[in-house]
């Protein structure tokens, strides 16, 4: 029996072999696989690391957005002015408060805008120039004064968006017709003085000839006649009066004056108007030999105006007393008491006002005279009344070592 032995193989036949050749191609393939994967896991992680960085930046950055429309939104309500955000020529996307306080509402399309308002947006627009209407406001009878002025937010694009100012320039127009109407008042003030003056100087003139007459040995009935005539001669001369003392008053020239004497003046100055008028005067005087430093003729000008007042409102007859008291060291009062018809009493905190007056045609300075010239005095005048029981207006004024 013979024995064989295996003949030994060639190596590079082995390597030659298709089994040998698919593995080595498997392993090469595996390790790029591997080595590929490795690179991939790297890439990965480095994504990942840069979208974490991104991620927050995005987050830093959504915040900031969001810190900055709060920003936005809390500037725009705080805004004293209103604005109006219109985009695509008539859809209204903001509207602070303060513009839904001038507009009167809130608006989300642009035809829903009061006419007027809509119109001036528009000439705005156009004209880039600012423009001021009148508009209803939320409070009856009242309106009030809006400028409006454009500005555009995008004009490029297919939608162009405008941003509107409003202002509320109410309170600016009320200042301007305030002034308007100073200007006018003073005008008026500057003319009136002026016709005063032109007409005080012949009215003296007159008033003396008038008394003159009532000197002269007339009948009675010429003597009646000119009696009117000085009665109509004293109102006018008190009116003449009332209008350069209230606008062109300089200080009362002050000296010592029985005021005893003053009281008998007027009842010789006023018994002409008060027989006019139908009224019984009556003087109780025991102020003779009473002295104050005073003006006199300012004097004359209260007690004159007093007695006009209370005779224009006593048309059918009455009674009016003028007493004079004495209380020494404090001073003297004055009163002048009427049975007229009284003042109401939602009227007495404005009778001192200029140009306040009760009656149809009256100018309403004499009282606002009497105020003023007793406070240069360093007097006092208050009233008494009530509707339908009369009034009695007291003048205190200070003795010669009282205050001033």
């Amino acid at each position: 029996m013979s024995t064989s032995f295996p003949l030994a193989q060639d190596p590079a036949a082995e390597s030659d072999h298709p089994l040998a050749r698919a593995f080595a191609s498997f392993t090469e393939a595996a390790g790029s696989l591997e080595r590929t994967y490795g690179q991939l896991q790297a890439q990965v992680v480095h994504l990942r690391q840069e979208l974490e960085v991104t991620n927050r930046d995005l987050a830093r950055s959504l915040e900031e957005n969001r810190r900055i429309r709060e920003r936005l939104r809390r500037i725009l309500e705080g805004l004293p002015c209103g604005v109006l955000l219109m985009e695509g020529g008539d859809r209204i996307s903001i509207l602070n408060p303060e513009a839904i306080r001038l507009l009167g509402g809130s608006f989300e399309q642009a035809a829903a805008l009061p006419p007027p308002l809509l119109a001036a947006l528009q000439q705005a627009r156009e004209t880039g120039e600012e423009r001021e209407l009148p508009l209803a406001s939320g409070e009856p009878d009242k309106t009030a004064w809006v400028a409006v002025r454009h500005a555009w937010l995008e004009q490029s694009c297919s939608e162009p968006t405008s941003v509107f100012i409003l202002r509320d320039v109410s309170e600016a127009k009320k200042l301007e017709q305030a002034r308007e109407n100073m200007r006018r008042q003073q005008a008026l003030v500057e003319m009136s003085a002026l016709l005063a003056h032109e007409i005080r100087n012949p009215l003296g003139s007159l008033e003396l000839f008038a008394g003159l007459l009532a000197e002269a040995d007339l009948e009675e009935e010429s003597r009646r006649w000119v009696e009117h005539v000085q009665a109509g001669l004293r109102t006018l001369s008190a009116t003449v009066n009332n209008v350069l003392h209230l606008h062109n008053t300089p200080q009362p020239e002050c000296a010592p004056m029985d005021v005893g004497q003053l009281l008998d003046w007027a009842y010789e100055f006023l018994l002409p108007l008060a027989k006019q008028a139908r009224v019984e005067l009556q003087v109780i005087n025991s102020l003779r030999g009473v002295t104050i430093h005073a003006d006199r003729h300012r004097l004359e000008q209260v007690l004159l105006n007093l007695a006009l007042n209370a005779f224009r409102f006593m048309a059918g007859g009455g009674w009016l007393s003028i007493r004079g008291r004495d209380f020494a060291a404090d001073g003297v009062e004055i009163s002048v008491e009427d049975t007229g018809p009284g003042i109401a009493e939602s009227d007495l905190p404005y009778i001192f006002q200029a140009g306040f007056s009760t009656r149809p045609g009256s100018s309403g300075l004499g009282l606002a005279v009497c105020q003023k010239i007793l406070e240069q005095h360093g007097g006092t005048i208050g009233v008494e009344s009530r509707a339908g029981s009369g009034a009695t207006f007291r003048l205190r004024l200070p003795s010669p070592g009282g205050a001033r």
